[in-house]
């Protein structure tokens, strides 16, 4: 249950930034997204190394991916050795890489597909399972939250699972990336967020929750810190607890194919994030170069070559290398959510000082600057809560050593000092300012082709729809009118 509340927690913080992120791409579809905003916005070295430190999470959690869908292959014993698998999934992502952008989006589409379908499935086998109607389970009810407990280790054990929690959302922010390659991001971002919000409430929250009530977090099968012994996910467990044959291995497909999603994402984000950073100036130029249909191909090059630390997988140092790719890419996140919300509180001011009215925006977020702010301050806390765990992690201090304390501290905060070290070498580097929201320059990339004449058209074209799709693109969209 600890899991669920976490997830819950960061679905409100998620859902502010998206907002927020939301308003300014529409507003200024500039490659580079969040990193270009924290450079316009914050601060040219908040820019830096929050760029640096969203590319160097993406380029890691590639490798950590094929390790994770390496390890979901072993689930049927097929006999394929490791690095065969390793080899295959690694040219597969970065030929989907390789296609045009048009061939990377029909991939995730289909993806997205068999996800969505196989986690409404398991909402509702799930519900039939806890209710008794599994072979071998019986009713189940709510008895694994009384024994052996919702939350593991009390409070602290709560906030030990942050980093989880943290890189199971991360990659919500990448329709931002998107937007400068988006033929019509005034029309398509918006629906895009306000889907985001909508699946990270169905099928993240209530399928945590479906887990939760289904395996109890004392089973042996669950993976652990530095374990990569397991071969089931959760979903699994729950259907091989229940007695049902075969059905495990669909899901076990399915969670394959959601791990090479996320690695397929991963590519795309960093190598995206790194061009932008070197046409900012940020990063070796050559890393801008985009052939004729539009790939970043010496980025991508980048990317594959550090998506060979997968092969670690096969290594005697498995565990830990597991360990430590999750470390650095876990609360990364959590800094670059933090830019973007408070690049949007910056904007808004100088939106406001420089005689710029709410409606002229294309899209507005619904709720507007206070969640920036709620978003900004829930954040911080779980960076303070994350910071306290690292220091005293749950087991104490009395049986181990300073070697061991030191490894824990930075398995729990590493990205930490990776966004210090770039902040403050850049800083005194090339003497960088923070920007006076009065300064602020809301010219320079702006969105002005949808005319206002353009907006009352879409307006129009809405009026003739049926009852159903109002209902439907209410839910599922929303832009300042």
């Amino acid at each position: 249950m600890s899991g669920d509340l976490k997830l819950d927690d960061f679905k409100t913080s998620v859902r502010e930034l998206i907002q927020a992120l939301g308003e300014m791409a529409v507003t200024f579809p500039v490659a580079g997204s969040f990193s270009a905003f924290g450079t316009r916005f914050i601060d040219p070295a908040w820019g830096f190394a929050s760029g640096w430190n969203y590319a160097i999470q993406w380029l890691f959690v590639m490798p950590l991916e094929i390790m994770a869908a390496t390890i979901t292959l072993e689930f049927w014993d097929t006999g394929i050795p490791a690095w065969a698998s390793i080899t295959i999934f690694l040219v597969l992502i970065v030929v989907i890489n390789l296609a045009p952008v048009k061939v990377y989006g029909e991939a995730e589409y289909c993806f997205s597909i068999m996800k969505v379908t196989a986690i409404i499935g398991f909402i509702i086998l799930g519900v039939v399972i806890n209710c008794g109607g599994g072979p071998d389970s019986g009713y189940i009810g709510g008895k694994y939250w009384s024994n052996p407990g919702a939350f593991n280790d009390g409070f602290k054990g709560f906030c030990n699972i942050l980093v989880t929690a943290a890189f199971s959302f991360a990659g919500t922010e990448l329709i931002g990336l998107a937007a400068a390659e988006t033929h019509n991001p005034s029309k398509s971002l918006p629906s895009a967020i306000k889907q985001v919000f909508w699946r990270i409430a169905i099928f993240y929250i209530i399928s945590v929750a479906v887990i939760g009530l289904l395996v109890p977090y004392t089973s042996l099968e669950l993976i652990s810190r530095n374990d990569v012994d397991s071969k089931a996910s959760p979903f699994i467990i729950a259907i091989k607890d229940a007695g049902i044959q075969g059905l495990d291995s669909v899901m076990n497909a399915v969670v394959m194919v959601a791990v090479l999603s996320v690695a397929n994402s991963s590519m795309y984000g960093a190598t995206r994030t790194l061009a932008a950073l070197a046409e900012q100036g940020q990063a070796p130029k050559i890393l801008a170069y985009y052939d004729r249909r539009g790939r970043p191909l010496v980025a991508i090059l980048l990317a594959s070559f550090i998506g060979l630390l997968s092969f670690l997988y096969i290594t005697p140092i498995q565990g830990p290398a597991f360990t430590w790719l999750l470390a650095l890419s876990g609360l990364s996140s959590i800094f670059t959510w933090i830019s973007i919300c408070y690049s949007h509180i910056q904007f808004r001011r100088a939106w406001a000082d420089q005689g710029n009215l709410l409606d002229d925006l294309i899209y507005r977020s619904p709720i507007g600057v206070t969640g920036s702010w709620v978003g900004l301050v829930s954040l911080i806390l779980v960076l303070v809560a994350q910071f306290w765990v690292a220091v005293a992690p749950s087991g104490g201090f009395g049986r181990e050593s300073v070697a061991e304390r030191t490894a824990d501290f930075f398995e729990a905060y590493l990205a930490f000092p990776v966004v210090v070290i770039c902040y403050v070498v850049y800083k005194f580097w090339y003497r960088t300012k923070w920007v006076n929201f009065k300064d602020i320059d809301l010219k320079t990339g702006r969105n002005e082709f949808e005319s206002e004449l353009i907006r009352q058209r879409w307006r129009e074209d809405r009026s003739m729809w049926p009852r159903w799709k109002k209902v439907y693109k209410t839910i599922l969209s929303s832009s300042a009118d």
